[in-house]
């Protein structure tokens, strides 16, 4: 006999209604996306008059969450950018100069004067006044190579860092094959958790940030009103650094010394200032950076060290009072006070010419970290959302004449059973909103093309179902049998048929992305609400009409 318990009945409608309800922020999309907007800014920035109308446009009990519309629905910018890791090379063996001269400085009596000379970027030159040292000086350097510790290092049985070789009193240093391999994968998954973290300091909504290749990373950001703006936010390197000022003068083809670089400064036009290239703190020791204003009320931006920062910075002070000490901003100077006093604390001011929008864009970039490499913008691409309002409407209107085909193909081929069914597929859909929703989903152009797909599958269960029961009529059993055995019966193919589509859709998911991975997410989820509603939804309904009505016969 067909019988539900009342328990299942219960949660079968609290499943529906839990759909429904996550699924109705959608219904008033501007609303709920102001609401959310200003909440989020309020807990970032506190409370304003304007913040507090927009987060009043939704109740606060009601469920906010949203399907997020991808780069093609609400227009954004979209970038192909290379990372230079070839600059990362140079870096480094710069980095390494300090440790070498150290090393060799306690050989002073065997190699005699230590020299830095000019030479490629990925070379490292130090020439030594006697010759006659060089195996000791080259043994001295290379017990300063360390071991690679990538696995690609690890699976050739292990690499050093660094290869040493020398030859008529200069001693040549690179970067190692491995090492530059680790080099290479290092600053790549850098710069993918910076841009990353650089997006979401400003809010937006579900980015796209993929690598593309050994070194090309694939940037897509809804909503953002141009590919410039996304450069602004995620292009500038923002490689922060406190160097030791040499000199200052007017001329920029002054000839700086070894080891030493001319930069222009940022605020005096025509003022370059000569700095040793070796760093006493970089924006990597930063811990904290936040917009404020000077003591003349002009923006400019606080930071703060972490311990090791902090103790280089308050010793480097202690040593160097009444000298100047340059800040500098990708190779330009941002200022350059004298030392007053012992700065302890690792704490500090950046002043300059800033507006109040360029300390607040700075500060964020430095919160973020500096990339560890510039980037090479090799294509753009603006999606105006103009585009996106009309391949929204387009979706509407095909998800729409798909909708109404079905329900009338459906009431005219079962009858009273098929108007079951298609209540049973209106909640379908608002259950598949309802949980994108609860997950965040991005519904991309493709993405709408899975929920017409899904209307589409979405009655194919129960067709399976009512023809079974039609021939379950055929052998004259009673109509609480046919409907029982029609179930029963059906299940299996029903099971069989959405479990190979589901892992279709797991397996584009997995391999695809893109706009590949929003079709799979909306025919995943669109199959998993189909089946439910298909076997609980309609089964509970008719059972619900057949325990009232009784009928001695019925027709499918």
């Amino acid at each position: 006999m067909l019988q539900i318990d009342l328990w299942k009945r219960l949660l079968i409608w609290g499943v529906v209604l839990a759909g429904v309800l996550l699924a109705t922020p959608n219904v008033f999309y501007g609303r709920v996306e102001r609401h959310n907007d200003a909440v989020a800014a309020i807990e970032r920035e506190g409370a304003t008059e304007a913040l507090r109308e927009d987060a009043a446009a939704w109740p606060s009990w009601a469920p906010s969450g949203l399907v997020n519309l991808g780069l093609d629905l609400r227009g954004g910018a979209h970038l192909l950018a290379e990372v230079q890791v070839e600059d990362v090379y140079a870096s480094r063996l710069e980095a390494l100069w300090p440790e070498i001269r150290d090393a060799l400085r306690d050989l002073r009596d065997t190699v005699g004067t230590v020299r830095l000379q000019d030479g490629p970027a990925d070379e490292l030159r130090v020439a030594i006044s006697e010759p006659a040292g060089m195996a000791q000086a080259l043994e001295a350097i290379r017990a300063l190579a360390s071991p690679v510790s990538s696995s690609t290092a690890l699976a050739q049985g292990g690499s050093n860092d660094i290869e040493v070789s020398g030859s008529d009193g200069v001693i040549t240093v690179t970067l190692s094959d491995a090492e530059r391999a680790a080099v290479d994968e290092r600053t790549l998954q850098q710069a993918l958790e910076i841009i990353r973290r650089r997006i979401d300091e400003v809010g937006t909504r579900e980015p796209t940030i993929q690598r593309q290749g050994a070194d090309r990373i694939l940037i897509q950001v809804p909503g953002v009103g141009s590919a410039q703006e996304l450069k602004d936010i995620i292009g500038t390197t923002a490689q922060l650094t406190f160097q030791p000022v040499v000199g200052r003068a007017s001329d920029a083809d002054a000839q700086p010394g070894v080891g030493e670089e001319v930069l222009p400064s940022m605020d005096e036009e025509g003022v370059y200032y000569t700095l040793d290239r070796s760093p006493v703190v970089t924006g990597e020791e930063l811990v904290d950076a936040q917009p404020s204003f000077d003591q003349n009320g002009r923006p400019a931006v606080t930071f703060r060290f972490d311990a090791t920062g902090a103790r280089r910075f308050g010793d480097y002070t202690a040593q160097n009072i009444g000298s100047p000490f340059a800040i500098v901003l990708d190779d330009e100077v941002i200022s350059a006070p004298v030392i007053q006093s012992h700065i302890p604390g690792g704490s500090g001011i950046i002043t300059g010419n800033f507006t109040i929008e360029e300390s607040t864009n700075l500060a964020v970039l430095l919160r973020a970290g500096a990339l560890p490499a510039g980037l090479e913008f090799l294509e753009e691409r603006t999606i105006g959302p103009e585009l996106g309002a009309d391949s929204i409407e387009a979706g509407k209107l095909a998800t729409g004449v798909a909708f109404a085909l079905v329900l009338i193909y459906m009431a005219a081929a079962y009858g009273l059973f098929g108007i079951f069914a298609n209540i049973a597929l209106i909640l379908n859909i608002g259950l598949l909103f309802g949980l994108l929703s609860l997950i965040g989903a991005t519904l991309t152009l493709p993405g709408i093309a899975g929920i017409v797909l899904t209307v589409g599958m979405a009655v194919d269960a129960n067709v399976l179902v009512f023809e079974r029961i039609r021939e379950e009529l055929k052998t004259a059993r009673g109509p609480a049998r046919a409907i029982e055995l029609g179930y029963e019966k059906a299940l299996s193919a029903i099971v069989d048929a959405n479990i190979t589509t589901i892992i279709t859709a797991i397996i584009l998911f997995a391999m695809g992305s893109g706009p590949v991975r929003g079709f799979a997410i909306t025919l995943g989820f669109g199959i998993l609400t189909s089946v439910f509603t298909a076997i609980f939804v309609t089964r509970l309904l008719i059972v619900t009409w057949y325990e009232r009505r009784r009928p001695k016969t019925i027709t499918v």
